[in-house]
Parts: C-alpha cells; structure tokens; sequence
C-alpha cells in the first residue's frame, strides 16, 4: 500500500485562479454599475434643484407669477 497523497495541487490551484478571475470580474462589473448610478444620482438630483429653483419666484417681483400649491381646481 502506497502511503502517498494524490498530487492534485495543479488543479486546486487551477480552481482558486478561475474563482479569483470570476471574482474580479464581479467586482468590475459592480464598480461600473456603481459609479453609473452615481452619475444618474447626481443628474436627478441637478434636475430637481433646477425645477425647485424655478418654481420659487420672487413674490415681491414685479414681473413674478405667482407659485401654484397644487390645492386650487
């Protein structure tokens, strides 16, 4: 009887490569995806600040409309 272990080290660590290469590409792909919704964040919140800004007028311009709280018909 042979004593000796089975020498599978190349495929174990054939298998640690691929998991690492599958885990990198995961976490590029959520980077990405990260920073797009980073980029859209900010470009609604610039639309919101941008229509807020536009619908407070001055009151005590003269050439002001007057702003609508949604509660007349």
């Amino acid at each position: 009887m042979s004593d000796k272990l089975p020498t599978n080290g190349g495929y174990v660590a054939a298998a640690y490569l691929v998991f690492l290469a599958v885990l990198l590409v995961y976490f590029a792909i959520m980077a990405t995806r990260a920073s797009r919704l980073e980029r859209e964040l900010s470009e609604v919140n610039r639309l919101v600040d941008e229509a807020v800004e536009g619908t407070t007028a001055d009151p005590a311009a003269p050439d002001a409309e007057p702003v609508s709280t949604g509660g007349e018909a």
